[in-house]
């Protein structure tokens, strides 16, 4: 098993293009699916096609312009004929073009699809420590870019640059079949000189746009951490604060853009001029040969043709070539992200977690987050099928890494958890979770109906049977209250309904979700006294019979419980039940006094400063 208090696993470093380009293929190359091969074959087939057309279209032209030149009695059929074979083979041109698209269309995007899904999977997969070290608008922004970059990748690569570099080879066959291998060599060290200079310049001034992209992304994190926490920005009157740290993001970006720009243009004069000095070379030279007569005014023609048509792919290939190393790049940071380690996996024969009652066991457990600062030291506990524990302690005690544990978000790195017997680091993740429901203290919601987010305990369960989970857990009153019913939309993280409704959601969510084993983690902490009492007596209800374990800070709403662990510096000081605790009279009585006494002024009544504002 992995051990959660080793350093964190390394970043997975970055691989070349063409490391990169090689995992993408089996994606463009799927196996066992004939029907994608088959698309890919297809497509290829009329891409060699369209570019075979494309260099024929200017050998029509050339002998057209060669017939109507060669003086007034030129036959009339021969140029009709001529000039009907220009078109359809323009036509072609496109049609086969288009084919292309149409075969390949659906393979570029089942291929972005099943990337995207894996990573997405992936990430799921990942343990807390890695979701906790990272921040979610970098993630959603890589994914997002990645997807895209695919996407860009496959339409200029496979339909421009590939295509491009196939008519290249055509045109200098051609010309040094006609003509001269002189006509060839100028025209293919022109292009080389073009793609050598262009690779080398956008090389320089990729490390631009990777600046550019990473204050980007830590703009785009900055705005989303701070929008999320918009109440807090509130409180705290921050909101220029918060703009000052955007904006630093921003001008960052702003700097690494201007440099981009500029270093286009330097890029973009180089192009230019390379272009220039190889079109004057080689319209030159065939000006030249039509000057002795070597060559006729259609072959000028078609030498001109063809640059032009080589020209106008070339130019476009710097902006190409950038935005496909760009891709390159952004495919890379997600396929990083897939080859993030899972530090908590299952193995491949990983059964799932057997039949039973409930039996928890924290058999020595020993954990820490960090290796050098260890959080549980030897907890043991046992909770026997249908009874209640309470785990009850200070902050920083360890209580939340006890569920934790439970959940494997991490693993103990001594002793063991066992439910039912069976140490949990052997059984399936998903079947160890779905035999246990909780109840956390901080709730988050989805920015859904409230609903889906009660639903979310049992995705299959009726409506009728989300409305029984509300009323236990006296929400469905207030729910039907609202305009919209069920149907209201909760907001962002829940934002739109109050501490105790959104608990009382997360309440309805897992008593909906009916599980062998609950975990409750100050379960009622947002709610009002009365409201707790209500639900306290609801949770009891549904939790008979089956295994509780509760993580209070408020000693009073584990009074009942079957037994109660007291817990301080990692380890457990003592258990016993309240009685018993409170007869012992040490840590749990001394803190039971503490808070009896912080609530008196309460259960008295009003004090005398009270009476005197409200007396006329």
């Amino acid at each position: 098993m992995t051990s959660p208090t080793d350093a964190a696993p390394s970043r997975p470093e970055p691989r070349g293009d063409l490391s990169t380009l090689k995992t993408l293929a089996p994606y463009l190359w799927p196996k066992g699916e004939t029907e994608m091969r088959v698309r890919v074959v297809v497509a290829l087939v009329f891409l060699a096609l369209a570019k075979v057309a494309t260099v024929y279209v200017p050998v029509l032209y050339k002998q057209a312009v060669d017939l109507v030149s060669s003086g007034p009695g030129f036959a009339a059929t021969a140029l009709i004929s001529l000039v009907i074979s220009y078109g359809l083979v323009r036509v072609a041109q496109q049609a086969f073009a288009e084919l292309r698209e149409f075969f390949f269309a659906r393979v570029a995007q089942r291929a972005i699809r099943k990337v995207a899904l894996r990573t997405f999977r992936h990430l799921h997969a990942l343990s807390l420590r890695f979701h906790l070290d990272r921040q979610t608008g970098g993630l959603s922004r890589a994914i997002e870019r990645g997807t895209k970059g695919i996407d860009f990748l496959l339409n200029f690569m496979l339909f421009n640059i590939l295509p491009t570099m196939l008519e290249i080879v055509l045109v200098c066959g051609i010309l040094w079949y006609l003509f001269d291998v002189w006509y060839a060599v100028v025209t293919f060290v022109t292009i080389a000189g073009y793609i050598a200079f262009t690779m080398a310049v956008t090389e320089w001034r990729l490390k631009y746009r990777r600046r550019m992209n990473e204050q980007d992304q830590q703009a785009n994190t900055r705005a989303i951490d701070s929008l999320l926490n918009y109440e807090t920005v509130k409180y705290f009157g921050n909101e220029d604060h918060e703009a000052r740290r955007y904006d630093a993001s921003l001008e960052r970006y702003e700097e690494a853009a201007v440099s981009s720009r500029t270093s286009l243009s330097l890029l973009n004069i180089g192009q230019g001029a390379i272009i220039a000095v190889g079109l004057t070379g080689i319209m030159t030279m065939a000006g030249l040969g039509v000057r002795s007569g070597a060559m006729t005014t259609g072959d000028f023609v078609l030498v001109n043709t063809y640059l032009i048509q080589l020209y106008l792919p070339l130019n476009f290939l710097g902006f190409v070539y950038r935005e496909i190393k760009q891709s390159l790049a952004d495919m890379e940071a997600m396929f990083r992200l897939l080859r993030e380690t899972r530090e908590i996996a299952d193995s491949e024969t990983a059964p799932p977690l057997p039949a039973g009652a409930g039996r928890v066991e924290f058999d020595d457990v020993r954990f820490g987050y960090r290796p050098d600062r260890e959080i549980l030291k030897g907890v043991s506990f046992t909770v026997e099928p249908g009874r209640t524990v309470a785990i009850v302690g200070p902050s920083g005690a360890g209580k939340s890494t006890i569920s934790r544990l439970l959940f494997r978000f991490y693993d103990a790195t001594g002793g063991a958890v066992r439910i039912d017997g069976a140490d949990i680091r052997a059984v399936s993740q998903s079947s160890l979770r779905a035999a246990l429901g909780i109840v956390p203290q901080d709730t988050v919601l989805f920015n859904d109906t409230i609903y889906y987010n009660i639903a979310y305990g049992r995705t299959g369960a009726t409506p009728a049977e989300i409305e029984d989970a509300a009323r236990m857990a006296r929400i469905h009153d207030f729910v039907m209250g609202l305009p919209d019913g069920y149907q209201t939309m909760v907001g962002e993280r829940g934002l739109k309904l109050s501490g105790g409704e959104k608990q009382r959601v997360a309440i309805a969510r897992t008593i909906l979700k009916s599980p062998r084993i609950f975990l409750f983690d100050e379960a009622t902490s947002a709610l009002d006294s009365h409201t707790e009492k209500a639900i306290q007596g609801s949770l009891r209800e549904v939790s008979r019979d089956r295994t509780t374990l509760i993580i209070a800070h408020r000693l009073s709403t584990v009074v009942d419980a079957d037994q109660i662990l007291v817990l301080e510096a990692g380890e457990v000081v003592e258990r016993g039940s309240h009685a018993d605790l409170l007869a012992r009279d040490g840590v749990y009585a001394g803190m039971w006094r503490r808070q009896q006494e912080s609530d008196a002024p309460d259960e008295r009544g009003p004090t005398a400063e009270a009476l005197a504002l409200s007396a006329p």
